[in-house]
């Protein structure tokens, strides 16, 4: 009894069966290119992926000029952390007076910005920047109350975007950069920027290093186009399933393990460009999310009704690319190994949607939904040995990936930590107990631990040959 091919159950005039491209070979006359089917939904650009193709927004309209203002003073001011060893008088007077002022802004209307997700996103970042600038110069024994001008218009735009009104991974990174040289132009656009033609358009610290911390992300995203596309290729050929498709599928998987080795260089590469120490104590501390508030404060926001609870700060596991690989590889619900994924890392993972633009978890939705998982095609009865080799070479570059990110978290943030808490120890003999609290990534994610299961998770998904 022969089992029936997806492709049998289509007409024979259907796209699916027309000739198909093959994508490492680009498209060739009277192939169907699928490559823009339903991007849009999603907010993908098949330029510049999860990045938008152009420049985001880099000042709102006159109307909401106040709080651009707001904005640009906290940043000239080069306003300090509250935090800071040896903050000066000067300092601490500064940054009052500046959130005095912010305290005096009126509260802007905001029904004219829903017309636009440009100006939403705009919006979000800067109302979440200079609320992260007014909780972290408060000092540390002060309750953080923030106030209507700040609160009550950054609930409302959070609540057209279905994002929480704290910075996110968004906010940093996908909506903050500009370009540096202007693009070369053809009929069908501007090209997508080159990786080293990107700047940040705000900062906290206004440093270079918090600068290339940011970039370091989207050059990864913009590198990681290349890799959604050949997840949109390899389905279309997993829906066909002939022996063409088993052959493009084994190229196109050996192909992602390289792109995927292509970000890990990037993602180390940060190192080249932002300073370790001056991460930890003068960009991180910026972004923490209530979760990782070093004086454990809740945040009231005044004037509204019902409260955020979502509050975590920006990480890099709000990227929906990495978490798009994870799904088109069948990681994220993978239970090779006796307990598999635990209920805990899976919430954490889940979590992180949550911070997403809500575009990007609908294509993330949309990728876990795909009838014929490539996981599943790969382990059929009959497995075919070279496409069981090219899917863990993928499973493989995403777990080195892992292990580099890891070795980053090391270097930015544990020896840091570590540092840090020895120097408090002389400073302050026995004061050392009160310092060996679980390290937190600004996420709120208890980070060691979470980034070793999710490792070791990604490692156990490699699939063994078996004898036939």
């Amino acid at each position: 009894m022969s089992s029936q091919q997806p492709s049998d159950m289509l007409p024979p005039d259907h796209f699916l069966l027309q000739p198909r491209q093959d994508f490492l070979l680009g498209v060739q006359e009277g192939h169907i290119d699928t490559s823009t089917l339903a991007a849009h939904d999603f907010d993908v650009d098949t330029r510049t992926g999860f990045m938008p193709p152009d420049p985001p927004l880099s000042r709102l309209q006159a109307q909401w000029e106040p709080w651009e203002a707001a904005l640009d003073s906290a940043m000239q001011k080069k306003l300090q952390l509250a935090v800071k060893p040896d903050l000066t008088t000067e300092e601490k007077n500064s940054s009052e007076s500046w959130r005095e002022h912010v305290r005096q802004l009126p509260v802007l209307p905001t029904s004219e910005l829903t017309h636009s997700e440009l100006l939403l996103r705009r919006a979000h970042h800067v109302l979440t920047f200079i609320m992260h600038f007014y909780i972290y110069t408060l000092p540390l024994s002060s309750s953080v109350l923030i106030p209507e001008p700040i609160s009550v218009p950054l609930v409302a735009i959070s609540s057209h975007l279905q994002l929480p009104p704290v910075v996110t991974y968004s906010d940093n990174v996908l909506y903050n950069w500009d370009i540096i040289r202007p693009r070369t132009q053809n009929e069908l656009g501007f090209d997508p920027p080159a990786l080293d033609n990107l700047r940040s358009q705000d900062t906290f610290s206004g440093t270079i290093d918090e600068q290339e911390f940011y970039l370091a992300s989207a050059r990864i995203e913009l590198r990681g186009v290349e890799a959604l596309e050949l997840m949109r290729a390899t389905m279309d050929e997993l829906f066909v399933g002939d022996e063409i498709a088993i052959r493009r599928i084994t190229a196109y998987l050996h192909k992602l393990a390289s792109i995927v080795h292509d970000l890990q260089t990037i993602l180390l590469d940060v190192r080249k460009g932002c300073d370790p120490y001056t991460f930890y104590h003068s960009i991180r501390p910026w972004f923490r999310g209530v979760d990782s508030d070093p004086a454990r404060r809740k945040w009231v926001f005044e004037g509204v009704e019902e409260q955020p609870t979502h509050l975590s700060g920006p990480s890099a596991g709000q990227s929906a690319l990495i978490h798009a690989l994870d799904v088109f590889l069948g990681l994220d619900n993978c239970n090779v190994v006796e307990g598999g994924v635990t209920p805990d890392q899976r919430t954490l993972l889940r979590k992180m949607h949550t911070y997403m633009p809500r575009h990007h978890r609908n294509f993330l939705r949309h990728l876990s939904t795909n009838p014929r998982p490539v996981r599943t095609f790969v382990t059929q009865l009959k497995p075919d040995v070279e496409l069981l080799d090219a899917y863990n070479s993928a499973v493989q570059s995403v777990k080195e990936f892992r292990d580099a990110h890891i070795k980053i978290v090391a270097i930015y943030i544990i020896a840091p930590a570590a540092r840090e808490r020895m120097e408090l120890e002389r400073a302050n003999p026995g004061a050392l107990e009160a310092g060996k609290q679980v390290l937190k990534g600004t996420g709120g994610t208890d980070l060691v631990r979470f980034l070793k299961g999710v490792r070791d998770k990604t490692a156990e998904a490699v699939i063994e040959p078996t004898l036939q």
